[in-house]
């Protein structure tokens, strides 16, 4: 008799609890299925984009050409540094992209008969990338080594400064 009024006394309960649940509902359930009303389309403004315009970083050419020519001496010398200590690869090839780059701009800064000898050190040093780029296992280091060092040099005697600032554009 007692287990029988056990059972019967967890009977009510569950039913108890059954029916406080069903008479509070379960609004977060409900919500869920319900259809949300449609709002108003909001109006779309068009987006007008205006470009920035930004100073120039250089005041004048002897500026420019300067900067550029550090940045070429910086990315050279980090070609090199890269022959001769452990580097990938792929590193070489962009410092010496790089270097050619920075070179290119300092051709367009310089009267034609100065850009045309500039012009063959980028010949140069585009003919040295595709070598080096064709020589997967760098068997020939310290030519490149030797090469980008000539190179630098005669770059560096020709195109400092001084020697060049009666000749830019």
């Amino acid at each position: 008799m007692k287990m029988r009024n056990k059972k019967l006394k967890v009977k009510f309960i569950l039913i108890y609890i059954l029916i406080f649940v069903n008479l509070l509902g379960c609004d977060a359930f409900l919500r869920k299925f319900r259809r949300k009303p449609k709002k108003e389309s909001l109006e779309e403004k068009e987006m007008v984009l205006v470009p920035d315009e930004y100073p120039s970083l250089f005041v004048d050419k002897e500026d420019q050409y300067r900067s550029y020519f550090l940045y070429w001496k910086s990315w050279h010398s980090e070609f090199i540094n890269s022959l001769i200590d452990p580097a990938s690869h792929k590193r070489r090839i962009f410092c010496l992209d790089e270097a050619i780059k920075n070179l290119k701009i300092l051709s367009n800064l310089l009267l034609e008969e100065k850009s045309f000898k500039l012009n063959f050190y980028i010949k140069e040093l585009t003919d040295l990338r595709d070598s080096l780029s064709k020589d997967i296992y760098t068997t020939n280091l310290n030519w490149y080594y030797q090469r980008a060092e000539i190179i630098r040099k005669n770059i560096l005697r020709d195109f400092s400064y001084p020697k060049i600032k009666d000749y830019l554009r």
